[in-house]
Parts: C-alpha cells; structure tokens; sequence
C-alpha cells in the first residue's frame, strides 16, 4: 500500500505523489539547458525540490530530450566543513563520483579526483575534475548541484567561483548546464569570507545567472488529486468539507498536505478503518496533533523567526500595523523560506504557519505562566472569558513590562503576551485561532470551546490605540461584531491596549459593554 510522504524524495511506487516535473515549467528548464545557461533552482523546504531535480535527471538520461549525460549530486555533506575549503572539496567530489558511478555508472572521477585535488589544491580541484570529465564523452554533461546553500563562507565562495571560471569552456570541456538547486537565490547569498575579511555577494560570485526559476505549492487541484489517489486505493473517502479543509489550512504547501494526510488515514488508529470517511472535524484535529508535536519542518520554519530580516517582515503582521522597516528584498527572501505569500495582501503562507508562528514566539512566555486548571470554568466546564480577561489585564498591569522584554517582535509586544496567556490555559480545553496581517491595524483571535454536545466560540479582538480613544472603539466596536457575525460566535471582546509610557495605569484600565450590530460587546483598556 502507497502512503503519503513526509520525509526525502518521493518514490511513486511507494508514495502518493504529484509528478514531480509537472510542477516545473518543464519547457522552460529544457530550454536553458539546450542554450548552455547556468540556472538557480529555489524552493522553501520540503515542497519537492529533490524529487523535481532526480525526475529532471532521469528525463535527460533517458534520451528523450537528447544525449544528455545528466548527474544529480547533494553537497550538504560539506556543510561539516563549514570554512574548510580543502575538508568541503573531498566532500563534494566524492560525493560527484559516488553519484556518476551509481547513476551512469561511470568511474571516471573515481580514479581521478584524489590525485586532482593534490594537484590543484581546493580553489581548483573542482573547475579541473569538471573540466576532465566533460571531455571524457562526447555527450554534454548537465550537473545538477542540490542544497548549495548549505555550504558555509569560503567553501561556498569557492564552488561558485570554479564554476564561474569554467563556464567559457562548456560544453565540451565544462558541463553544458549546471542547475543550482536550495531555498534561497544566489542573490541571496551574503559570504563571509574568512580568507578576504570581508562579506562577498553571492551575485557577483556567481554573476553567471541566466534566470532563477521558483518552485510553487501545490494547486487546490493537486491537492484533491494527490487525496483522490489514496481513495482510488482504499476507497476511503475525504468529505468535501474536508478536502475544502485541507486546502484551507495548508494553501497547498506540500509537506502540511502529506503530513496532515498521513496523520489523519495512518497515524491516527480511527483513521486508518477504510470504511470510515475522514470528514472536516478530523482534520482540524490533526493540525492540532501536528502543531502540538512541534515536527522537524515547523521547528525549523520557527527557528528562522530570529533572524533580522524575517522580524522585520513578520513584526508588522503579528501587529497588524503599518509600520514599514522592510525592503523589497527582504519581502523576497522571507517568501523564499516559505514563510509568507503575497496575492495583493502580504500575509503568513497560510493557517497552520500562522498559527505556529505566534505560538513559537510565546513558548517561553507560555511555561512561564502558571496557571490553575479550574478558576476560569463554570460549574458546567463552560470557558468564562470575562474571567479570563479580568485576570489578565490585572496581570498586564503588573507584569507586562517585565513580560514583554522577553519578546524579540516589539511591535507585538501586548498581542503575544495575550496570546501566551490564552493559550496557557486554554491548551488541553479548546484552541485559538487567529488572524492578523499587514495594516490591518488589529489581532482576531477566537477561542473554540468544545461543551458537550455543543462547540462554543468566542471573539477577542486586539487594536492598539493610535488614535482617539472613542474613535479606536468605535472602529473595534465595528470589525468585533463583523467577526463576531462571520464566526457565529456567542460573545465579543474588544481589547485597546494604550502603549503610551506617560499616561497611567489608571487612565488604561477600564472595562464596559457598548452595543454594535445589534450584539453588545465587551470593551477591555489595558
């Protein structure tokens, strides 16, 4: 039985799976490699890069497109090396022999590159072996190099510079086409190199370019496509509800759909009875499951929150505000990690990346807060959020500035430390679900509270007070009630919070209920 894949390459003997070049412009990529050009190849990880290069591999051998000898090589082995340019080398080219051989079963470089490696040091060994190997056979050669931005500093700098410097050799004494393959562009690349002192840019390293092709998420139809498949092989059936689900959290991104799949029809026991047919309700659990497990790929997509570039796009989402420290370039390379999308609103990728990234930001916070299991439920196990909210503006006001400083994004300072307060207490009950983004100039929080037979919801919404008091609520009042309505929630919450340090803790603080579309509302200062 086929499953869905959430670790390596697909293999579709054995996995569900889109074909790879389909989501490639296929036509484009043969093209530059007939008209000799060096490319760049870049995705966020884990959406299918190794599976398009191994499938664009075996085409080009095949001799379908012409007589290509095509070698597909993987050089994060040489990340060990970090700046040990000779270390970084033996790694590289071993790993070129070790793919030439199993792949076209050719030896050559494997009698060849220790002796050129002596011979011309590490700043020349690879433009050598490269350049004797392209003349070994008439055919040209197509080297396509995975993970190239795993290399670190002068063992980076020293691959692209030898490729640059053979490239007025190809195709006969140098590959035809190389195609450089990882999650950022080469642009991208900012080297430190020890050897110069200085940081070189990865463009005028490799000002050889011809173009630097992006590979997408999968289409709504690819993702009903690659359900459909399991259904065609168990019968078991996703509801449409649920296929509109899927689809919803994960915007195609292709490691969410496998693993949410895979949780839902193998992992999870009830999943795995063919008869039963996994509707809405399952898979917004597995989301759950797998944010709580904290995998591999959401641990990594978190890990890049701390770097400068990614706060200064992030910040203002988590805010919803309109400040702007970000470039264009920094739009472009946080969109290359994977992180955020852009159809005319910038906004985080999609649900689940959304979810986690304020969850990621508040774990700390989160185990810091101690709080009791029982104070803020009714005798019925009923969430009490004016309890709730009452406890934390007295905590805010206590302890915010202490609680604060812990967070990198101080444009977010007030919505997270909300957020960890909620979400400390209402793990294990219900969940959180949010909704920010640029310009907004709000938070939308619902907490969703299972009761019985009955689901309850409720609508906190966070605004940060920029304006009038009155005209801040009046605005809130409005985009509460509209949420409120579109959640079919029960109760609405409007939270100001007043960041200003010269006014006191006694003006900020206020509780009341106004009236708005017909709904009354709960007006929280802080």
């Amino acid at each position: 039985m086929r499953f869905f894949n959430t670790t390596g390459p697909v293999q579709s003997e054995k996995h569900y799976s889109i074909p790879p070049l389909s989501r490639l412009d296929i036509e484009d990529v043969l093209t530059l490699i007939r008209d000799e050009r060096y490319f760049v190849l870049r995705a966020p990880r884990q959406t299918g890069k190794t599976s398009a290069l191994l499938a664009l591999r075996d085409l080009l051998n095949s001799g379908a497109e012409g007589d290509y000898r095509c070698v597909y090589a993987n050089v994060e082995a040489a990340q060990a090396a970090r700046e040990d340019t000779e270390k970084a080398m033996r790694a590289i080219l071993g790993e070129l022999a070790s793919w030439a051989r199993s792949t076209l079963g050719d030896e050559t470089l494997a009698d060849v590159w220790p002796g050129i490696l002596a011979e011309a040091g590490p700043a020349g060994a690879l433009r050598e072996v490269l350049s004797r190997w392209s003349e070994a056979d008439p055919r040209p050669l197509v080297l396509l190099i995975d993970e190239i931005d795993a290399l670190v500093g002068d063992s980076l700098l020293s691959v692209l510079r030898q490729l640059r410097a053979g490239y007025v050799r190809r195709p006969k004494s140098f590959p035809q086409s190389v195609v450089l393959c990882g999650v950022r562009d080469v642009r991208d690349y900012r080297i430190h190199s020890s050897a110069e002192k200085e940081i070189i840019a990865g463009g005028s390293a490799f000002n050889i370019k011809a173009e630097s092709l992006r590979m997408g998420d999968f289409s709504e139809t690819q993702v009903r496509g690659l359900l459909a498949q399991h259904t065609a092989e168990t019968a078991q059936v996703f509801t449409e509800d649920a296929l509109a689900e899927v689809w919803t959290l994960t915007r195609g991104q292709p490691w969410l759909v496998n693993a949410l799949a895979y949780d839902v029809c193998f992992r999870n026991k009830a999943g795995r009875d063919r008869g039963r047919a996994i509707d809405a309700g399952e898979v917004t659990e597995a989301r759950e499951r797998l944010i709580a497990r904290r995998e591999t790929h959401l641990d990594q997509l978190a890990d890049k929150l701390q770097e400068e570039r990614v706060r200064r796009v992030v910040g203002p989402l988590l805010s919803g505000g309109d400040e702007r420290e970000f470039s264009a370039r920094d739009i472009e390379y946080v969109r290359d990690l994977g992180l955020i999308a852009s159809d005319g609103l910038l906004r985080i990728a999609n649900p689940i990346y959304a979810e986690v990234v304020p969850r990621e930001l508040t774990y700390a916070a989160q185990a810091g807060l101690v709080e009791e299991t029982a104070w803020y439920l009714d005798a019925d196990g009923g969430l009490e959020v004016g309890k709730l909210l009452t406890a934390f503006q007295e905590f805010f006001r206590e302890h915010s500035e202490h609680w604060v400083a812990r967070f990198d994004y101080r444009e977010a300072e007030p919505q997270l430390l909300l957020q960890a307060f909620l979400q400390r207490v209402v793990n294990g009950g219900g969940r959180i679900e949010r909704e920010y983004g640029l310009g907004r100039m709000r938070t939308d929080l619902l907490i969703v509270w299972p009761q019985g037979a009955r689901t309850r919801k409720f609508v906190i919404e966070c605004k940060v007070l920029h304006k009038s008091l009155e005209r801040t609520i009046g605005d809130g009042l409005e985009q509460t009630a509209a949420y409120m309505d579109r959640c079919a929630a029960e109760s609405g919450h409007l939270i100001i919070f007043d960041r200003d340090e010269s006014r006191s803790w006694e003006d900020k603080l206020f509780h009341r209920r106004e009236l708005a579309g017909g709904v009354e509302i709960e007006v929280w200062g802080m």
